[in-house]
């Protein structure tokens, strides 16, 4: 019995010396958009790298309502990570347009890929933008970064909100709407082609409205953020014609709270498993370390910053 009791006792002991102790476990939950759109599989690819290559983290996607309510979850605490607009980071961390307050814990990671602004209609009587006055338009959904652009570009064309009729809503129920008749056009922000509107133009005349080249210098001029943007003909079955639009870009944030080298280590892991991104959505393909920064409209987290100095991005 004697020797029974010093065995338990030496095996207690070697426990508690943590010869069998794991990494404490590190929760990161990721904020994504609406499950018909782009950051939605990106999101769930990234969970899916940082659990298997990040020792102690347990990840995981949550659809959302995309920009905006991404980071308001992220600056009370409800998600570590999000995909969201370049421009709505900037509004965020500077306080303006749908931010009353500055968001004090967003910090920077990476910028992933160009999110052209699709304005997609069925109506063939939809030429131009200015074509939507008296039209029901889908600008998305409350709480979304697709809002702030569409409001923007409809205002710089001259057409107010009493001139047509605004439907708040995200990219699956706007396609669902055009598919049905109900809308004659919605705003979609993300990487093309967008799988929503890819379906889309199975069952309907889908085309992509163009923005002429007026509109779109007034644009650039009043917001720094927006570039130019050609979608080629054939992005959508039934595009027949090259369509000029607008495009800001897609970026990781990240709460001020995540340690360095945990960020450190989600880049890493990320760029050391891109055709995992690849296979989860085409954008993927753009997704690159050296375009890390490029378009990066808000302070850097120390362990991004740690990680593109290393690499020599600027």
């Amino acid at each position: 019995m004697k020797k029974i009791i010093a065995i338990m006792a030496l095996a207690l002991g070697l426990a508690a010396c943590g010869g069998s102790e794991k990494a404490p476990t590190t929760y990161v939950n990721i904020g994504t958009g609406g499950t018909a759109g782009t950051y939605y599989p990106l999101g769930g690819a990234f969970a899916e790298i940082w659990n298997t290559n990040i020792e102690g983290v347990n990840a995981t996607a949550e659809s959302t309502g995309a920009s905006v309510a991404n980071v308001n979850m992220l600056q009370k605490g409800d998600i570590d990570v999000a995909i969201i607009q370049n421009d709505v980071a900037s509004y965020a961390e500077n306080g303006v347009e749908l931010f009353e307050n500055k968001v004090e814990n967003i910090r920077g990671m990476a910028t992933l890929y160009s999110e052209p602004i699709q304005c997609i209609t069925t109506d063939g009587s939809v030429k131009s933008i200015s074509d939507l006055k008296g039209k029901k338009v889908a600008i998305g959904a409350i709480g979304s970064g697709v809002y702030c652009n569409a409001v923007q570009i409809l205002a710089e064309a001259g057409i107010t909100e009493k001139d047509y009729k605004p439907q708040y809503l995200s990219f699956a129920e706007a396609a669902t709407g055009l598919r049905d008749r109900q809308i004659d056009a919605a705003f979609i922000v993300a990487g093309v082609p967008t799988s929503a509107i890819v379906d889309l133009a199975t069952q309907r005349d889908v085309k992509v409205v163009n923005l002429d080249k007026e509109l779109a210098d007034k644009l650039k001029a009043k917001y720094s953020y927006y570039t130019d943007y050609e979608i080629p003909a054939g992005t959508y079955s039934t595009q027949k014609e090259d369509a000029q639009t607008l495009t800001v870009q897609s970026m990781l944030v990240v709460s001020s709270k995540l340690s360095e080298d945990m960020v450190y280590n989600m880049l890493k892991s990320m760029y050391e498993n891109t055709d995992r991104i690849k296979a989860a959505h085409k954008v993927g393909e753009f997704i690159k370390e050296e375009s890390g920064l490029e378009g990066m409209s808000i302070t850097l987290h120390p362990g991004a910053e740690k990680y593109f100095s290393e690499k020599g991005i600027k």
